[in-house]
């Protein structure tokens, strides 16, 4: 119930539309009920030449007793019994279809209107989450809940809500008029219901259950196609089809059993309602010919008795199957609001500031760090570092040593475990987070492009920025010879992740979109690492436009990027163990030097 009140609390925006499909299904019932009820008077008056044209009786009320007649709605001089019940026919029709079809819109609109408000919220949850979020949980996964378990949520709160309504109101109207016609016998043909109904309950248990573990292997083959189709060259160049095949035909098996589970499941209630529904049918025969045969009940209001009872079980199945369909969608629900009820780690503090004009410095004061996700691994431990307004300093050391971890604490992509990381004296988890990262552009080794065009992709973080911006942006980062030579200019797509450009163009892109940001604070991250020697000398040239007159951080393997830094810091196992420029450090024998000496050393042996 609990994750149902949940689901349910996304309708409250849309209530008046709600009930408005209740009040409009409850006179669909009506009108069903209305329908059978007019089946007496066909067989025992309008099929029967012999009867008199007196008022037409349709039912009783309850407790009042009062006759309600079929002569009190029609027109005056229509009181022919064919001319008043088939008159009744095409009313209650009409009103029924009408009542039906803007009920069943009214529904559908409050349920889609709900599942893109839970979608929303999901994706926002998501989007905020910290980077501990994303280790943990592969995109595939999250794809796949955003997408394929809330489907199933909106199949439960669109159609099927408006079938639970429909069968609700109809069963209701059956079973008022089977009660009326003769509640004795009423209670002996529906005592059979209750071995129907409790066995479905405990169903509907199961079938939460293998719904989870259907979705769950969804989500496993949609990350196998994900996998696969952006590795596709990995996939082609260790000629691994075959593997990846039965991969996914291994995923797909999984899938196809669980869905068959499920529809074992589903599939029993229908026809154990049927069997029962023709025992008591069986049982109602005997009955009725002993009542006919003894003048007690007419043909007509035995067939009346019988149609209401048989249309009453449709409903009654029709609402078990319902049940089990809101059990799969209770079941897809879990990982989603598990989404929802995921607490961010990286989150702005209550009276957060908003930080102004970067003036002065990014201290790192006695800093020490561990991920959540592996308290045992990496760690780092008491860096005391500042990096001055203006300075460019370099962050080297080996692969592992801490590099990209430290200047990712500074964005506050993580949080320190002790000490500080503060900006112009200020404690970054005491600013807003926007405000803080306004502050800081980043140039990674592995540029992610949209795909998008161009001129979109250069200006994402300022999308206020004119095209003359946006030009000025790609000319500065060298980039505007090759745009100008793509089909379409500044309004080409690019392709997924920049697929239709080489490395040194998505690097130079990447850079035009951080000279239009603007940022005080630059943060290049192996920014030419995967580049050859004349894409690099490009990015290289733009990366010096990129840096002037801001502060820098600069992370690179290649030691020659970097000896014109200001000072140059060398990451050991999570520790500072040397700082200097790079002709001091070059000077001593420490891990500076001897990481300098290797790379001459390879590049000699490249020769």
């Amino acid at each position: 119930m609990k994750e149902l009140s949940r689901l349910l609390r996304y309708s409250v925006p849309y209530t008046g539309h709600l009930l408005a499909s209740i009040v409009l299904m409850a006179c669909v019932g009506a009108a069903q009920a209305l329908t059978v009820l007019l089946i007496q008077p066909v067989f025992d008056r309008v099929l029967d030449p012999k009867s008199a044209d007196a008022p037409v009786k349709l039912f009783t009320i309850p407790l009042w007793g009062h006759p309600v007649y079929l002569d009190s709605f029609v027109p005056s001089g229509w009181h022919n019994v064919w001319t008043m019940v088939a008159f009744a026919i095409l009313v209650v029709f009409a009103v029924k279809g009408i009542c039906d079809y803007s009920a069943n819109y009214l529904v559908n609109y409050v349920g889609f209107s709900a599942v893109t408000d839970l979608r929303q919220d999901v994706f926002d949850k998501v989007l905020y989450q910290d980077a501990h979020f994303f280790e943990n949980n592969s995109s595939a996964r999250v794809m796949s809940s955003i997408m394929n378990d809330l489907e199933k949520i909106q199949v439960a709160l669109s159609g099927i809500l408006a079938d639970l309504l429909r069968q609700s109101f109809t069963a209701l109207g059956l079973g008022a008029v089977v009660l009326q016609k003769d509640w004795k016998l009423a209670l002996v043909s529906l005592t059979l219901l209750p071995f129907v109904l409790v066995p479905t309950l405990r169903l509907g248990r199961r079938i939460r259950g293998t719904t989870r573990h259907a979705q769950d292997a969804a989500a496993e083959l949609n990350q196998v196609l994900q996998e696969t189709l952006t590795g596709h060259q990995v996939v082609k160049s260790f000629s691994a089809e075959d593997v990846e095949s039965n991969r996914f035909r291994d995923r797909a098996e999984r899938l196809r059993r669980n869905n068959l589970r499920y529809v074992g499941q589903q599939a029993i209630a229908s026809p154990m309602i049927e069997f029962f529904g023709a025992a008591t049918i069986v049982g109602l025969l005997a009955y009725a010919r002993l009542q006919i045969k003894a003048g007690a009940m007419s043909t007509g209001e035995f067939i009346g008795f019988v149609m209401a009872l048989l249309l009453l079980y449709e409903p009654v199945k029709r609402l078990t199957g319902i049940h089990n369909i809101f059990q799969q969608a209770l079941g897809a629900s879990q990982k989603v609001f598990e989404y929802l009820d995921r607490d961010q780690q990286i989150k702005e503090r209550p009276g957060a500031v908003k930080l102004g004009k970067f003036e002065k410095s990014i201290q790192f004061d006695n800093v020490s760090f561990r991920y959540p996700g592996a308290p045992l691994g990496f760690h780092m431990e008491g860096i005391s570092l500042e990096v001055s307004y203006g300075e460019v300093v370099a962050l080297v050391g080996a692969s592992g040593a801490g590099k990209t971890t430290l200047a990712n604490l500074v964005p506050r992509f993580y949080d320190v475990t002790e000490g500080a990381v503060r900006i112009d004296g200020r404690d970054v988890r005491d600013l807003r987070l926007k405000s803080l990262r306004d502050q800081i552009s980043i140039v990674a080794q592995d540029t992610f492009l949209f795909n998008d065009t161009v001129i979109n992709n250069i200006r994402y973080g300022r999308p206020d920025a004119t095209p003359d911006e946006v030009k000025q942006a790609a000319r500065n980062a060298l980039a505007e010879e090759f745009i100008q030579r793509m089909p379409d200019g500044y309004e080409t797509m690019i392709g997924e992740r920049g697929a239709k450009l080489s490395g040194g163009q998505r690097q130079r892109l990447a850079i035009a979109r951080a000279l239009l940001k603007n940022s005080p604070i630059l943060i290049l991250d192996e920014a030419t690492s995967h580049l050859d020697s004349e894409s690099e000398a490009l990015v290289q040239r733009a990366l010096h436009t990129l840096m002037q007159d801001r502060t820098v951080i600069v992370i690179a393997h290649r030691l020659s990027t970097v000896r014109r830094a200001d000072k140059i810091v060398v990451l050991d196992r999570g520790r500072i163990a040397e700082i200097g420029t790079h002709e001091e450090l070059a000077s001593h024998g420490g891990i500076y030097r001897r990481l300098h000496d290797l790379q001459y050393l390879e590049a000699d042996a490249t020769l």
